[in-house]
């Protein structure tokens, strides 16, 4: 009798590699496994992903590259909102879960698989984003998670895949990375104590810069599109010119402390250059350029785009009502940023763009005024005091 097909969505790491073990083994099944790569793996490591699957004996292994459309689809409209989760954490790994979810089922569906498989565990984020993806694209396919139902310990899955014949050095880092192309978390030991933080080597990247440099940023219509006069029409490797100058410096290094999907608090560390200086140097660049209605209404609905793409929520049709509105309000968003960095930090310098509101005829803050005169303000501000005299006036005639 023919087998079923599963296609598991594969890291690599222990957890996915005890699943095409126990799913070929346990349950019979014809086991395809598929990484989507949305930036976070380099060539060499994406051969050594493919390598193991099919050691552990996986029918088949797919790479699905879909950096382009991470960006395309999801980092532009963070920057042109300048998301940042409670005000700190660039949404990094967390934002590329959905469109890793949503390249895996769009496989499985394309190669007629029965069932789609994931290695989250119960206690993450993560198992809802695959999930909840895949019941919404894939409502018949069935959705299969070992690790999850089992409760698998890390020893008894090292020593399952050891009785099946695959040796490989699975040893416990002692940090969890998770590097992506808008940034890279990191979870120890330290991240589960409220009180403590992060040590220097538990970043991925260290610092070797010192002094300061001048870092120039152009965008185009709310998109990165120079670096220091340099013109790049490819957004995913300015995205990655970026980081790799302000990575120098431990730019973008913090603490993430949430609410996540499943109703915990949860913490994790993070580097996130490129993330930090780019949407920096938007935002200032929107303060110049947007009215402030615009600049208003903007955070309000962008505040509203990160909740919903950290918690699994992409799929939501108001999603693509939002970026309608921030992809509008990006089209005076041309100009050029400073900034200075330094080791650990940076500064906001100035603003250069044909856009900018400051350079008007009608007058200079706090020197002088040309488009009205000094009449036109006191009888503005007479109008203006209005209401609030009235509300004065009433609370005085009943005693308060």
């Amino acid at each position: 009798m023919e087998k079923k097909k599963v296609v598991l969505a594969f890291s690599g790491g222990l957890d996915t590699s005890f699943c095409v073990k126990y799913l070929s083994e346990e349950k019979g099944y014809d086991v395809y496994t598929a990484i989507a790569n949305t930036g976070g793996f380099s060539a060499e490591e994406l051969a050594r992903i493919e390598e193991r699957a099919l050691a552990l004996g996986a029918v088949k292994h797919a790479t699905l590259n879909i950096e382009q459309e991470y960006y395309e689809k999801s980092i532009r409209f963070m920057v042109y909102g300048n998301i940042l989760r409670n005000g700190t954490y660039p949404i990094s790994v967390s934002s590329e879960r959905i469109f890793q979810a949503i390249a895996i089922i769009e496989y499985a569906k394309q190669i007629g698989a029965d069932a789609v498989a994931h290695g989250s565990t119960g206690a993450g984020n993560d198992q809802v984003r695959f999930d909840l993806t895949f019941q919404v694209l894939a409502p018949d396919i069935e959705i299969i998670t070992p690790t999850r139902d089992l409760t698998l310990t890390r020893e008894y899955e090292i020593d399952y895949l050891r009785r099946h014949g695959f040796e490989a050095d699975f040893r416990k880092m002692e940090y969890s990375i998770n590097k992506g192309l808008w940034g890279t978390s990191i979870g120890g030991r330290e991240t589960l104590h409220s009180e403590q933080t992060l040590p220097e080597e538990a970043y991925p990247s260290q610092i070797t810069a010192t002094g300061e440099e001048t870092l120039r940023l152009g965008f185009t219509e709310g998109e990165l599109t120079s670096i220091n006069g340099t013109l790049y029409t490819d957004h995913v490797e300015a995205i990655r010119a970026v980081e790799a100058i302000g990575s120098r410096y431990g730019i973008g290094r913090d603490m993430h402390i949430g609410d996540t999907i499943i109703g915990i608090k949860g913490r994790v560390g993070f580097e996130a250059a490129a993330p930090m200086l780019i949407i920096a140097a938007h935002k200032m660049l929107e303060k110049h350029v947007l009215t402030k209605w615009q600049l208003y209404w903007k955070e309000q609905v962008a505040t509203w785009y990160g909740m919903f793409l950290h918690e699994a929520q992409y799929l939501e049709p108001v999603m693509r009502d939002i970026e309608a509105m921030l992809l509008s309000s990006q089209r005076n968003v041309t100009g050029e940023v400073e900034l200075t960095l330094r080791p650990r930090c940076f500064t906001l310098v100035g603003v250069s763009s044909t856009f900018d509101l400051m350079k008007t005829d009608f007058g200079e803050y706090g020197e002088v005024n040309k488009a009205w005169t000094a009449d036109d303000v006191k009888g503005f501000t007479k109008i203006l005091a209005n209401q609030i005299k009235i509300y004065y006036n009433v609370q005085k005639r009943n005693g308060r």
